[in-house]
Formats: structure tokens, C-alpha cells, sequence
């Protein structure tokens, strides 16, 4: 491995609204939330990396997490940037500080998205034609790995996340214990990610809870199965997401709005580096396969970086000016 140097339709206005001119034109001191998952850490690098070597910018790296990290955006103006926050875990408050004209934002980063839902091998998806959540209800044969080994395992998200009450609710709503199916624990990330691991190198079914982007998205390919019914909101907030819900139904996840946020003060001062991150985003494809390489080769978020800017130019030159995009690809 490389050693490297270290270091809704308001939305919508928002998103078109010109940047104030900084008097001297320069980008000056920047601060960035490198928050404490693997997508938005390795955004954070990239967003150092191009700042730094094509405008000049002082960039300063601060720990982060979506709600502390936006509280004190609103709060106190600062970190300036959020490079990935996903919206629906603040989106009220985050839409009175951007009526209010406390925080902006910059760009969409996630082109197509947050996503969540009910996955399966795609090899076994094609070979048994399974592309429904019911398709695969009706093979509990395929899915191996239930304490049961009479049943079908479907694999739950860790004790403690929210998509942990919301699968339980779920599969329950598809009667899927009356179908032959063993809601399954996995304990931890780690040993979802293992049932993952194991179903693909035993070359067996899995079927559970998994969102993107992802390294093991990236690793594995999986197909994400369609629940058939709509997205029903007022059900989502008043049954999906709590806890022991008497009459859940079967819902859709909602489509998780990625967002770069930063604050007014910022923006107004900052048109320097404005400019590129209204323009930066990126597919979850490719940071699926960015965290698949860095899970692989045990790398930093710095490290994941580098990777992109030296193997995917195609990408992130598009969001520079010729002269900006020359000087980072002389610095890597």
C-alpha cells in the first residue's frame, strides 16, 4: 500500500443558489466532518486530497456523526462541511436551518442514493428466478443457516439499529415464520457481514437486511428484491419503525437522500470550494467497489482516497476545472 502525504424543493433552491465571491478569491481554511463510517470518511479524504493540491485550501479533518455532527453545524456553525449526511436521520430540523438560512446544500453526493432493503445472491437469484421478496419466501430449502435446520434463515440487522425493529416488523408482516422462515440474530456488523461471507464461499443462499453503498456490495454480488407495495409513510412512522407493532404491513424503505451540507457562514465566504462540491457526487457502485478494495487491502480512508483519484480520473475530473484537475493529478 501507497504511503501517502498526510494531512425537497427548498433543497432544491438551495442547491441552485450562487456561492458569495471571498474577497481575495482564495479558498483559505476549511474544516470537514470525517464521519465514523467507511463511505463518508473515505468523501472526507476526497474532498481533503482536491481542496488541498487543486485550490490551495488549509484543510482540517474533525470526527464526526450524522446527529452531533449536524447539531453543531446548526448550533455553532462549524464543522463548515458534512460530506455525506444522510438526510432522513435530521430531516426536520435540517429543513427549519435551511429555510432559516443557517445551513445549505451543496450537492446530491450519492447520485442514486442511500438504499436499503431484502437481498439475495444474484447467482441464486438467476438460477431459481427469484427477483420478489414472496419468490423467495416460497423456498425456505434455499436459505441455510436457522438454528432450525428444518427452517430458512433471514438474516436481521444487529441488536440496536433501527433496522433491526423495522425487519422484525417486516417479517412479520410476511407471515414469514408461518412460511417456514427463522428470523435470525447476526449480533453484530461484523456477523452480518459474516453470514454474508460464509453463504458465498459455501456457495448457499442468504437472504436479509443490507443497505448500500457497502464494501461487501462491492465484494458480493447481490440482488435487491422487490417488495411489491409502495412506500406508505404515515405506516412507516407510525408502525414500520416501532417497536412491536401490533397490525404491521408490508412497506417499502423510503429512498435515503444523501446530501453534502455546510453552513451559511461558510458558503458566503468560500466560493472557491463551493463550486466543487456542488459539483461533487458519485454512484454507489463505485463506492461500493472503493470500500470492497479497502476492506481488502485494510486501508485508511486516506489510502481510499488516493485509490480513487489514481485509478477513476474519469470520475472526478469532471467535477474540476482543467487547471484544478491538472494540479491534483500532479500531486498523487
Amino acid at each position: 500500500m501507497r504511503h501517502v502525504k498526510p494531512a425537497t424543493a427548498l433543497l432544491a433552491l438551495m442547491l441552485a443558489a450562487p456561492a458569495a465571491q471571498a474577497a481575495d478569491g482564495e479558498c483559505g481554511r476549511v474544516t470537514i466532518a470525517e464521519m465514523n463510517w467507511a463511505s463518508a470518511g473515505l468523501a472526507a479524504w476526497v474532498d481533503k486530497i482536491i481542496l488541498e493540491e487543486g485550490y490551495g485550501c488549509e484543510v482540517a479533518l474533525v470526527t464526526g456523526d450524522t446527529v452531533p455532527t449536524f447539531t453543531s453545524m446548526n448550533e455553532k456553525g462549524e464543522p463548515d462541511v458534512a460530506p455525506e449526511l444522510w438526510v432522513n436521520a435530521v430531516k426536520i430540523p435540517l429543513d427549519a436551518a435551511v429555510a432559516e438560512g443557517r445551513i445549505l446544500i451543496a450537492a446530491e453526493i450519492l447520485t442514486d442514493g442511500g438504499i436499503e432493503g431484502f437481498w439475495v445472491p444474484t447467482w441464486l437469484a438467476k438460477e431459481h428466478g427469484i427477483r420478489t421478496i414472496h419468490d423467495a419466501l416460497a423456498h425456505p430449502e434455499l436459505f441455510p443457516g436457522a438454528e432450525d435446520p428444518g427452517k430458512g434463515a433471514f438474516f436481521n440487522c444487529p441488536s440496536g439499529w433501527a433496522c433491526q425493529i423495522i425487519t422484525e416488523n417486516q417479517f412479520r408482516a410476511l407471515n414469514a415464520e408461518e412460511k417456514g422462515f427463522e428470523l435470525v440474530d447476526s449480533g453484530s456488523a461484523a456477523g452480518l457481514d459474516g453470514s454474508i461471507a460464509r453463504a458465498f464461499n459455501r456457495h448457499e443462499g442468504w437472504l436479509g437486511y443490507y443497505w448500500a453503498p457497502t464494501a461487501i456490495l462491492g465484494k458480493y454480488e447481490m440482488t435487491k428484491l422487490d417488495l411489491g407495495v409502495p412506500h406508505d409513510r404515515e405506516h412507516w412512522d407510525t408502525c414500520t419503525v416501532v417497536k412491536d407493532c401490533p397490525n404491521p404491513k408490508l412497506n417499502e424503505w423510503p429512498r435515503s437522500d444523501v446530501f453534502t451540507a455546510v453552513t451559511a457562514s461558510f458558503a458566503e465566504k468560500n466560493a472557491v470550494a463551493m463550486d466543487y462540491l456542488r459539483k461533487r457526487s458519485w454512484s454507489n457502485d463505485i463506492v461500493n467497489r472503493l470500500l470492497a478494495w479497502m476492506g481488502d487491502n485494510q486501508a485508511t480512508n486516506e489510502d481510499g482516497a488516493y485509490y480513487f483519484l489514481e485509478n477513476h480520473p474519469e470520475v472526478w475530473k469532471a467535477w474540476l476545472p482543467e487547471d484544478v484537475a491538472a494540479r491534483v493529478e500532479k500531486a498523487l
